[in-house]
């Protein structure tokens, strides 16, 4: 699968995808993955950042809150368009641009820092997204990125529930199966069935690794790992969102930090 391919999966997913997110619909985003994120996130006011796999700019603009100038690269036409649609209504700084993040065109140490929400597991050469990332960055400058968790979440993952429907266990399997582009087909779980059931499912391209792979191409890039984060649902978090309550058996996020020496 190539980079055109790529695109074209996620062009087809950006109009829903935008609509239903800001309905409130991704959950695992809204009330675990994000705050976690950003709780790790060291401090960036006054830093250039650049947030890659950007969407249609939700956590572009909650970094930039925080004080940073962000630019914002996405390969979806239309997520660039509602991102570009949010920066004119409510300005922060922010400037969208279209674009591949596996051939990142911005001028050598062009960063202080990078982050990357839950796009680099979509990413065919993260070999090549991780250099490019070290090439951009300033030196003293980190990468920061939250991927679905290799080892809990690999090709085929399956919550076991106990007769009231709690989340118990969760089954695995694939976890060494690298193969590129395998197509998954969703909606967020959160979603009324009846709305559902009129939608055509996100389809997303996915290019799992093992741990063992990403340490690797992490430290071949020249970054240096210094922090792991593995989130996971607190009591209260979990009883008001119960879609998030499989996190309390096992992580299905995992975010990393690495610096430019």
């Amino acid at each position: 699968m190539n980079t055109n391919d790529v695109a074209a999966h996620w062009e087809s997913n950006a109009e829903t995808w935008t609509i239903y997110s800001r309905a409130g619909y991704d959950k695992y985003r809204d009330a675990l993955n994000t705050p976690a994120f950003l709780n790790m996130l060291p401090p960036v006011a006054g830093l250039a950042g650049l947030d890659l796999g950007c969407g249609e700019g939700f956590n572009t603009r909650a970094v930039a809150r925080l004080g940073a100038r962000m630019t914002g690269l996405d390969i979806a036409p239309t997520f660039i368009r509602y991102a570009r649609e949010s920066e004119t209504q409510a300005p922060l700084g922010i400037d969208y641009v279209l674009g591949d993040g596996q051939s990142i065109d911005f001028p050598e140490a062009s960063f202080d820092f990078v982050t990357a929400f839950m796009s680099m597991m979509d990413m065919a050469n993260q070999r090549g997204v991780l250099r490019g990332v070290h090439r951009i960055l300033k030196s003293g400058g980190f990468l920061q990125f939250s991927i679905l968790h290799p080892c809990f979440v690999p090709p085929k993952r399956r919550n076991v529930r106990n007769e009231a429907g709690e989340p118990i266990a969760v089954e695995i399997a694939d976890y060494f199966d690298e193969s590129d582009g395998r197509i998954e087909r969703w909606i967020f779980s959160s979603m009324p069935q009846g709305e559902r059931a009129t939608l055509t499912p996100f389809s997303i391209p996915r290019f799992h690794r093992t741990l063992t792979s990403w340490v690797s191409m992490i430290v071949e890039a020249g970054l240096v790992i210094e922090a792991f984060g593995e989130p996971m649902a607190s009591p209260e978090v979990a009883l008001a969102e119960p879609v998030v309550a499989d996190t309390r058996v096992a992580p299905i996020f995992l975010h990393v930090r690495a610096r430019k020496p």
